[in-house]
């Protein structure tokens, strides 16, 4: 019994011991995990903050956020301005192995205007909703979300010790929102581009409603048209044929129905919505001024409208080029090309010749890492598709390099460009996680050898 009384009393000394340890060891480590989290998520909220909606960004004031968040990672930092008044950013994380082709991570830092009145908090005060952990914020999908995730994986790959063996590159770049001419399309037809030696670029893609992250192998091309019909003027009571509203009337009914003949492909659910042709009327111009609006009694001998076309590199170019000389814009109802040609039209092919598409085979290595990392990181990647819009990854694909467009954003609607723009701080910690995955795999590999090559294929 004193044996058993002394064990007894030995168990108890070990028991306040352990709680002691308890009490006073583990509040630091159960505390850390949650505070790394607010700060990341803080540093994130810090960039949304930014008013970098077009026509008017702040660019500079991004540009000094970010260069500070680089510096704190010890990237190096070089500002490139193509244009005045538009920086970008080049960041580089040196590889061991600097002969490897590079990894780009690009992602844009203007954002599209945000009618303030119709959202339920400031676009810009990156309000967090305590009790749906939702971030309100204008750019919290499209696309400032991606760029901070790229520097939080890089931040805690560095914590683990991770050194990359190719050189991992990352761009901020200006004027995404409005063409990316002074951005993106400059760089890539840049010597500094070239001095890069980039073998994979990742850019934006879209939110996810359900659990399976989207991704993209390419996108539909803009082609941004404006057809003009003109008339003899008349009096606004008389009826007569070849009016100019009448030819332009004529024209949008036709394009109307093509319209409606591809959202019918979508509806049959066979076709996604970046594998149909879409045309949507910007705008539409005629009538004659007045002080107090249009004058009403006089038929306009000119009318004009404008079509946002979207093409997917699937589409047969010629056959939609007929449609438009033959049945939009007939020179026999004396209807023509504003300028005698499109608006804008983006190239369908790269400078081979070959349709701006990233191979999404297993033959392509760089889309089975990613494969694998999103597996790797818990995450699921859904059917890949065409991008229903146009983004910066046309420029790199233009010039034959393989471009995947990703997102990490799981069960979230899509509200790029919408009113109240959010992402919730869960779904956004989770995405770095994801590129924390997916930069380890394309940061460490290497081409096999010919022989490897052979022995993988018996």
């Amino acid at each position: 019994m004193i044996g058993a009384s002394h064990h007894c009393q030995s168990l108890h000394c070990l028991a306040f011991l352990v709680a002691g340890l308890l009490i006073s060891l583990p509040t630091g480590t159960i505390t850390a995990k949650a505070e790394d989290s607010s700060s990341i998520i803080s540093r994130f909220q810090e960039y949304l903050r930014i008013n970098t909606a077009q026509p008017n960004p702040s660019y500079y004031e991004a540009a000094d956020f970010i260069s500070s968040q680089a510096k704190s990672l010890s990237l190096d930092v070089q500002i490139l301005e193509f244009a005045k008044g538009k920086p970008l950013l080049l960041l580089k994380w040196a590889g061991t192995n600097p002969a490897l082709s590079s990894i780009l991570l690009n992602s844009h830092t203007d954002v599209v205007p945000a009618e303030h009145h119709k959202w339920n908090h400031p676009p810009f005060d990156a309000h967090l909703d305590p009790s749906t952990g939702h971030i309100y914020a204008r750019g919290s999908q499209d696309m400032k979300c991606v760029g901070i995730q790229y520097l939080e994986a890089i931040r805690k790959l560095q914590a683990s010790g991770f050194r990359p063996l190719r050189t991992v590159y990352l761009t901020f770049v200006p004027d995404e929102e409005i063409g990316g001419h002074d951005g993106v399309e400059k760089l890539a037809d840049s010597d500094t581009f070239k001095n890069m030696n980039v073998g994979i670029v990742l850019d934006e893609g879209l939110a996810s409603p359900t659990e399976s992250y989207r991704i993209f192998y390419g996108e539909r091309s803009p082609w941004w048209l404006v057809i003009k019909a003109t008339g003899a003027p008349g009096h606004g009571a008389k009826l007569y044929d070849n009016t100019a509203m009448e030819n332009l009337m004529k024209s949008i009914e036709s394009i109307r129905r093509f319209r409606a003949s591809q959202f019918d492909l979508i509806k049959s659910g066979h076709f996604a919505e970046g594998e149909v042709t879409s045309v949507n009327m910007a705008f539409l111009k005629a009538g004659t001024p007045s002080p107090t609006g249009f004058v009403m009694n006089l038929q306009p001998s000119e009318a004009s409208a404008g079509f946002d076309i979207r093409v997917p590199p699937t589409a047969d170019e010629a056959a939609l080029e007929r449609r438009i000389l033959e049945e939009w814009a007939p020179a026999s109802r004396n209807m023509t090309f504003e300028l005698g040609q499109f608006k804008q039209r983006a190239t369908m092919r790269d400078k081979y010749g070959k349709p701006l598409i990233t191979s999404s085979y297993s033959s392509n290595p760089w889309w089975r890492l990613l494969e694998k990392a999103v597996k790797d990181a818990n995450g699921k990647l859904a059917k890949p598709e065409i991008f229903p819009a146009a983004t910066d990854s046309r420029y790199f694909r233009e010039l034959g390099l393989p471009a995947i467009g990703f997102s990490p954003m799981a069960n979230t609607p899509v509200l790029l460009h919408d009113h109240n723009e959010f992402l919730n701080k869960d779904e956004y910690l989770r995405g770095i996680s994801m590129y924390e995955s997916i930069i380890k795999a394309y940061a460490s590999y290497v081409e096999p050898t010919k022989d490897e090559a052979s022995r993988d294929e018996l």
